[in-house]
Parts: structure tokens; C-alpha cells; sequence
């Protein structure tokens, strides 16, 4: 597709406002504001997020070096990376007056969503050729 975008500048700044994204959304009292009344819908709502995160990512690191991408290492990269930010979100929304915040299987959750953005991204990153 020609229309995405191939500078890594770009991808890096879409990162860059999920994430702040991200914080800004954990600041807030009361999760599960706007979801339906489904049980652990919230779990989709992690794997979802940390998936869009993790396809930024990816997007970002192929843009670099799209001739010589090492698929594992990138793999590894964002992985450790979005499951930082998740370890860390879940920390900062302990915090957070209304927040549970340090579930594991919130993080689980977002784990999957950053494994499954990368393998995705990867089967899809011809379009950004």
C-alpha cells in the first residue's frame, strides 16, 4: 500500500502517543468506563491496546532496517519492550484512586496482544514496502 507512511519518524511518534495514551487512560478512576458489562471484557480491551502498541512498534523497527530485518531479535525487542510498559502501567494505575491496578492477568493479556501484534505485523509487512 502506498499510502502508509515509510519514515520511522513517524511510527516512532504513533509509539510514542499510544503510549502517552496509554498513561493518560490508566490516570483515570473507574476502569471499564465505556465497556460493555461482559465478564473480563476488560482482558480484550488490554490484548487489543498492547496489540495496536505492539504493531507501531514493529512498524517502527522494520522502517530502520526494512532490507535486513531480523524478525526474531525484533520479536524479542518489542515483546520485552510492551511488557515493560504493561508491568509499568499496571504499577502506575496501583496508584490510581479507583484502580486495581497489578493484575496479572491484565498483564497476561497485554503480553498476548504484544506477541500477536508482532506476528501479525510480520505476515503483514510487505504493505510497507
Amino acid at each position: 500500500m502506498k499510502w502508509l507512511p515509510r519514515q520511522p519518524k513517524f511510527w516512532l511518534t504513533c509509539f510514542i502517543l499510544w503510549f502517552i495514551a496509554l498513561w493518560t487512560l490508566s490516570s483515570f478512576a473507574g476502569p471499564g468506563q465505556g465497556l460493555p458489562p461482559i465478564v473480563n471484557i476488560d482482558k480484550v480491551a488490554h490484548f487489543g491496546y498492547f496489540f495496536g502498541g505492539s504493531g507501531l512498534l514493529s512498524a517502527y523497527l522494520f522502517r530502520r532496517s526494512p532490507l535486513q530485518t531480523d524478525w526474531k531479535r525484533l520479536f524479542i525487542i518489542v515483546v520485552t519492550v510492551i511488557a515493560a510498559i504493561a508491568v509499568l502501567d499496571e504499577f502506575h494505575q496501583s496508584f490510581t484512586p479507583g484502580r486495581s491496578g497489578n493484575d496479572p492477568f491484565d498483564g497476561l493479556a497485554d503480553f498476548a496482544g504484544a506477541a500477536v501484534g508482532v506476528l501479525v505485523f510480520k505476515r503483514l509487512h510487505h504493505l510497507m514496502k
